[in-house]
């Protein structure tokens, strides 16, 4: 029988907790039995997240901006402190991108690279250490089907999760020995404010949702299958709907054939 890893008083780490599908993936984990970490920027919001969570006593808030090394070594002090180990790490904070590439200025596209690519990396090599002295652990990298696919309006947001998949194959290969797993998760279009504070050309949030997102999948629902197939041990985890999916397929066995769909797609 497949292995199936139970999250009873195992301690899982979220970035990017405050709302969105990383809060939700902690209420998952939490009405499991687990012990969550919370972090985002802001410590109010993951308060209140905090206290949404089945037994919010077991939970703690770390707040970090994970552009911030400093920052990032600090949050990773008062984990060990108050926890003592880490089971899970779910990198989950990011930024989205709605511009074309003619309209996107470097510092946009520098923005994009610091939080969805160069803070995952400098997260998980922080708390690398501890995994290898515990010979066990999950570490979990939210990339997304953009970063497989490679569509209009999102050059940059594509470009940071394809990198941070590539990454995480090296990493997977590294560490495979060590006891640690690591998946990467690519979500297609979920019900989130992902579009609304996604980045238009001059690096401000949109401030309005897309259709394709507002019809996408339930958080909730994406959670749910998310977090029983990191329980299942999968690495390569694409959630969304058949559109999405068909893509993904589409783009191993035919490129061609997915270029010429992507330029017909309506995607903004």
């Amino acid at each position: 029988m497949a292995k199936f890893e139970n999250l009873d008083g195992k301690v899982v780490w979220i970035t990017g907790a405050s709302s969105g599908i990383g809060k939700t993936m902690a209420a998952e984990c939490a009405a499991q039995g687990a012990q969550l970490i919370l972090t985002a920027r802001r410590v109010d919001e993951l308060e209140s997240v905090r206290l949404s969570l089945t037994n919010p006593e077991h939970h703690i808030v770390v707040a970090a901006d994970l552009t911030n090394e400093n920052q990032v070594r600090h949050a990773y002090e008062q984990v060990l402190q108050r926890k003592g180990r880490i089971d899970w790490l779910i990198n989950n904070a990011g930024l989205s991108q709605r511009a074309l590439i003619s309209e996107t200025s470097m510092q946009t596209e520098r923005a994009i690279m610091e939080v969805d690519y160069f803070s995952q990396v400098f997260l998980t090599k922080t708390v690398l250490p501890t995994f290898l002295a515990q010979k066990s652990g999950r570490i979990a990298f939210v990339s997304s089907v953009a970063g497989l696919l490679g569509t209009q309006y999102r050059a940059s947001y594509s470009a940071a999760k394809a990198a941070i998949h590539m990454w995480a194959n090296s990493l997977r290969a590294e560490v495979a020995q060590d006891g640690i797993e690591v998946s990467v998760i690519f979500p297609g279009f979920v019900k989130t404010n992902v579009s609304i504070n996604a980045l238009n050309g001059e690096g401000k949030a949109q401030g309005y949702d897309n259709e394709a997102t507002a019809n996408g999948l339930e958080a909730d629902d994406f959670a749910k299958i998310t977090i029983k197939a990191l329980q299942q041990g999968q690495e390569y985890i694409v959630v969304g709907g058949r559109k999405e999916k068909l893509g993904v397929v589409v783009s191993r066995l035919s490129p061609k054939t997915l270029y010429k769909m992507i330029r017909k797609m309506k995607v903004k």
